[in-house]
């Protein structure tokens, strides 16, 4: 085996020993070290060699599976396009299903699944530049169909993709952290149609209200 061959052998089963154990105990609950170990490598700095520190591996993790999640989410949002028509369930569909898909993906796709739901949901500055470095094309021009279908308040103040996004990958990621199913696509269609509730439900009165009265004390606190 040439130099580039094992070389290239030995990330991979790095990166695989790392979606394992991030997945089954937390990305910050796993040493260095025990992913070396767990790789079958002798040479303590192997890891560092390839992948410089823990956020260099989470982001080859990433990569990893990224591309084929925005390979697929691009073919459906095109489709959408094709359409013509404003659809929230067809764009929660391109949200939910690329990243389904990784339910039955044996490389590491459940894994991945746990790991990013885990990056999405945690307020860690030093992970947010990593995410911010791995996002997608496919999620950025989502975003953009979405906007228009949805009020002002949802996006500007209440961030409502944002919460269908987190709400997805955790859903995702408890199905992934069970036992594989023969079949994910009930799972799959109903995960859909709440995420197209989140997306659709309008800002309430009530809320509405809450969100004067507090606009109202801002200011107020702004002038004293």
């Amino acid at each position: 085996m040439n130099t580039s061959v094992a070389g290239q052998d030995t990330r991979s089963r790095l990166i695989a020993a790392a979606e394992r154990l991030f997945a089954e105990r937390g990305v910050d609950a796993v040493s260095l070290n025990e992913i070396n170990r767990a790789a079958g490598q002798r040479n303590a700095s192997s890891l560092q060699y390839h992948f410089g520190d823990r956020a260099g591996l989470l982001k080859a993790v990433i990569d990893k599976h990224g591309p084929d999640v925005d390979a697929r989410r691009d073919v459906l949002l095109q489709q959408y396009r094709d359409a013509g028509q404003a659809d929230l369930r067809a764009l929660a569909a391109a949200l939910v299903l690329p990243l389904a898909a990784k339910l039955s993906d044996p490389d590491g796709g459940r894994a991945y699944l746990r790991i990013y739901a885990e990056l999405v949901n945690r307020p860690d500055p030093q992970f947010d530049v990593l995410m911010d470095e791995v996002i997608g094309t496919g999620i950025l021009t989502w975003r953009e169909l979405v906007d228009p279908l949805l009020s002002r308040e949802s996006t500007e103040i209440f961030h409502t993709r944002f919460a269908a996004i987190r709400f997805t990958h955790v859903e995702l990621a408890a199905r992934a952290a069970g036992r594989p199913r023969a079949d994910d696509r009930l799972f799959t269609s109903r995960l859909i149609d709440l995420v197209a509730g989140v997306l659709a439900t309008p800002v309430s009165d009530q809320t509405t209200e809450l969100l004067r009265q507090r606009n109202s004390r801002r200011r107020t606190d702004a002038i004293r």
